[in-house]
């Protein structure tokens, strides 16, 4: 699938342009895999895939406890969309294949 293998995302945040590595699988619709930045790491939940449509979401505890939820498009070598931060709204993220 187009989305599998590892990925450097930069999200575009309050706090400034923050950098994380994300590896994945998909089988069927469904996809997993984990997802790291600022050494740490941890496995994605709730990752879908559907075409070129992705999305997942991953628990962070630094710098605060949240949960990010992520969805986007590849196109060949570069993923793009949408991090949702809870009520603290939505930032666009860019991901290039490593």
């Amino acid at each position: 699938m187009a989305v599998d293998g590892n990925w450097n995302i930069v999200m575009s945040t309050p706090m400034g342009e923050r950098k994380a590595t994300l590896t994945v699988k998909s089988a069927g619709g469904t996809l997993t895999g984990t997802q790291g930045a600022d050494g740490n790491s941890g496995e994605i939940f709730d990752g879908t895939v559907s075409g070129d449509d992705v999305a997942w979401k991953i628990s962070i505890t630094n710098p605060m406890p949240l949960t990010l939820a992520f969805s986007g498009k590849v196109e060949g070598d570069s993923m793009s969309g949408e991090m949702g931060i809870g009520p603290m709204g939505s930032f666009p993220f860019t991901g290039t294949r490593a």
